[in-house]
């Protein structure tokens, strides 16, 4: 395997103009912290599907295998893998059974500030490939009621595979916009999850020019504009003194802390300390906006995780 990039060759190989906004937003320190984060070699981590398993059966599995593996301190149903890359991963019984899912750390942070609990009624507003969903599902015990909406069909055929393999009894499938769910379902949920599409600037990797080669400011503004809509339309449909989390995949301030202010100015909303708490994560950039905003989390990209943002907020009643 190829070293890591240095945070020179990270800024040769990534976009000018992302490089740019990056140092405009983050101080020296942490721009190369995420620098070398974007040049690290990612492992492959999952979690246990626990409506077909648990982590001691998974343990067993690994022994019988002689898995290298590491246990999450702060969520013990996921595992992140020392050697295995997830084409083996995918030739595993236990993988084709839908008994584990592979899934980045960061992906399964918004679900578990989200809590949502058995018998509660959930909206996942863009869910699509299903990470998420089939998450609060195993979180649920599969008791309750999940609405899991994407507007691609294609991609929601992905998420219909997904959730009959992990054995999500309590999913239902709607195919549209999310914009349009708060209006056609007001006060319908007890729970809401916003994890909004975005420019994906935390999923950048060095050696991969794919995972960055769309990007561009263009993207940004575009996503704003959805996240906006998605905002509104989950803050609709949620009861009030309901919860609602509102995640991405990307760096920016716009997309992230900035989204967040403009929620709590344009909706009924105020945002809480998140229930969980790991390790070498960051709080939210405040400086200039709401100071209620730096409880919402972030994190740096690095060997294990991709960069995310996490904010949990509440309906007021």
């Amino acid at each position: 395997m190829t070293p890591p990039a240095s945070v020179g060759e990270a800024r040769r190989r990534l976009p000018r103009d992302f490089l740019q906004a990056l140092d405009s937003a983050f101080p020296q320190a942490a721009a190369e912290a995420i620098l070398r984060g974007m040049g690290a070699h990612r492992r492959t981590t999952l979690r246990v599907n626990t409506l077909r398993s648990s982590a001691a059966a998974v343990l067993a599995f690994f022994r019988e295998r002689a898995v290298k593996h590491e246990r999450v301190r702060w969520y013990p149903d996921a595992f992140v893998l020392r050697d295995a890359r997830e084409r083996e991963v995918q030739s595993w019984d236990a993988y084709v059974e839908g008994r584990v899912y592979l899934q980045s750390l960061s992906s399964m942070v918004p679900a578990i500030a989200l809590g949502p609990l058995p018998g509660e009624r959930v909206l996942d507003i863009a869910a699509a490939p299903g990470s998420k969903t089939t998450q609060m599902a195993a979180l649920m015990e599969n008791r309750g009621t999940i609405l899991a909406n994407d507007v691609d069909c294609i991609r929601a055929q992905r998420l219909a595979y997904n959730l009959r393999l992990q054995g999500c009894a309590i999913v239902e499938l709607r195919v549209g916009r999310g914009e349009k769910v708060g209006e056609e379902l007001p006060a319908g949920f007890d729970r809401v999850l916003v994890d909004a599409p975005c420019s994906g600037e935390g999923r950048f990797v060095v050696f991969e020019p794919g995972t960055s080669r769309s990007w561009s400011t263009k993207t940004i503004s575009e996503s704003m504009r959805l996240q906006r809509r998605l905002l509104a339309s989950g803050t609709e449909a949620l009861k009030p003194g309901g919860v609602l989390v509102y995640s991405t995949c990307t760096l920016n301030l716009d997309e992230n802390e900035r989204m967040v202010q403009w929620a709590l100015e344009a909706l009924p909303l105020e945002v809480e300390k998140l229930p969980i708490a790991i390790p070498g994560t960051y709080a939210g950039m405040a400086r200039g906006l709401d100071p209620s905003i730096s409880r919402a989390l972030r994190i740096f990209p690095d060997a294990q995780k991709e960069g995310f943002f996490v904010c949990r907020m509440r309906k007021r009643t």
